[in-house]
């Protein structure tokens, strides 16, 4: 199997983020233990960088100023398609972001888009692993159901991999 290029590792994890919108962002706090927590991916295209919004003082922003290494983990079990992307984060105060990414929703933790409080995460994507079953969920019930009947443990059907950018 040939190693892809960065445009083709680019378009399989975008085609991967595009319909899962809640990711599992995991970064390492001051104690240096692991903390994930789910955060919305904002509507910008993948260009090799993932981008979140938060509040300046959320332990997310603490702890990715300690230590940028983050992982986010997208997981859609209806589609059967999963993704763990490392990269390195920051908090940024991109006004004009903050502006783009605003939508009503928002108003639930922010008083608008020009709330002083609220900063992008920005990630710049080192490597991602994917596991992707064609066909979704029937595809792997019959792949699962093949195995269990003819004992052929064969998943060369899934699709999976890693990709470094």
């Amino acid at each position: 199997m040939t190693k892809p290029t960065r445009q083709e590792a680019i378009d399989k994890v975008a085609s991967l983020v595009k319909d899962i919108k809640v990711a599992l962002i995991t970064s390492v706090d001051a104690g240096g233990m692991l903390r994930a927590r789910p955060m919305w991916t904002q509507d910008a295209p993948f260009d090799g960088t993932l981008w979140f919004l938060t509040s300046h003082d959320s332990s997310a922003a603490r702890e990715i100023t300690g230590n940028p290494r983050v992982n986010v983990g997208y997981s859609s079990t209806s589609s059967e398609e999963y993704l763990s992307v490392s990269g390195q984060a920051e908090i940024l105060n991109d006004r004009a972001r903050i502006a783009e990414f605003w939508n009503p929703m928002l108003k639930a933790w922010y008083e608008g888009p020009d709330d002083p409080t609220i900063r992008c995460i920005r990630i710049a994507v080192d490597e991602a692993e994917y596991w992707d079953a064609p066909g979704g969920k029937i595809g792997s019930l019959f792949s699962i159901a093949k195995g269990v009947l003819t004992g052929d443990h064969d998943t060369s059907d899934n699709e999976h991999g890693t990709v470094k950018f």
